[in-house]
């Protein structure tokens, strides 16, 4: 198997700055199973079979409530939906890739290597290979998550709260946001879904996170439809 060598330099060089930012993110997550009662040895395979940093915290605390198992699956469950609107964003750029590499690279899907794929794809200069640019920017995020999951369990209760590591949570995302917004339609669609989400937050089962998403989707998607036929050629209209 070869790999275009562009398509792989490009995805290092984009994942590497937000792979290194992902550590404190990762170590919390790791302490939170520890908190809550996981053994060790749960919390360190934790990251590896669920690779999904916000449900698990999701779950973490509903476990430290003594919420109803029904309840912390339908809270993950929809904390995860947003994967298949990344799945269906990204969909098209993938339609060449055999069965097999969109199963496997599907698997590693990250809210920060969404982001870097969907921001490289819509490029005046794309990489050659998606599929290279994709392993090349995704593994090395899933490395570094659970690799600091793992060390954040291990190390416990040792971490003092004055370190606040939470801080880095916020922070990347608001990183990956500010780059994405790059016209009008994802201006709109952050503002209206952001809105949406803080106004709703107070539904249960996290339906506010799920309601203000396909609100911003909904309110982009208008704005794009618009734009493209306010401009289109008259022949085409």
């Amino acid at each position: 198997m070869t790999f275009e060598r562009r398509s792989v330099a490009l995805g290092l060089r984009d994942s590497l700055p937000i792979a290194v930012a992902v550590v404190p993110f990762g170590a919390i997550v790791g302490l939170g199973a520890v908190q809550v009662g996981l053994a060790k040895l749960q919390a360190i395979l934790m990251p590896y079979l669920v690779f999904a940093g916000a449900s698990q915290l999701a779950a973490y605390q509903l476990v430290s409530v003594g919420a109803p198992v029904l309840v912390i699956l339908a809270t993950t469950t929809m904390i995860n939906l947003r994967f298949t609107m990344y799945s269906a964003a990204l969909a098209r750029y993938l339609t060449d890739l055999p069965r097999f590499w969109r199963f496997f690279i599907v698997f590693f899907t990250t809210d920060q290597g969404f982001v870097l794929a969907l921001h490289r794809f819509e490029a005046e200069d794309p990489p050659a290979s998606k599929r290279d640019y994709l392993l090349a920017s995704w593994l090395p995020l899933w490395f570094t998550w659970t690799t600091s999951a793992a060390a954040g369990a291990l190390l416990g209760a040792t971490v003092p709260p004055s370190w606040h590591l939470d801080f880095a949570v916020p922070l990347v995302f608001l990183a990956l946001l500010a780059a994405a917004l790059r016209d009008r339609p994802k201006l709109l669609a952050a503002v209206v879904g952001g809105t949406a989400a803080v106004v709703l937050a107070g539904l249960p089962l996290n339906l506010g996170m799920l309601l203000g998403s396909l609100a911003g989707i909904a309110a982009g998607t208008l704005v794009e439809g618009g734009s493209r036929r306010r401009y289109a050629p008259e022949a085409d209209r």
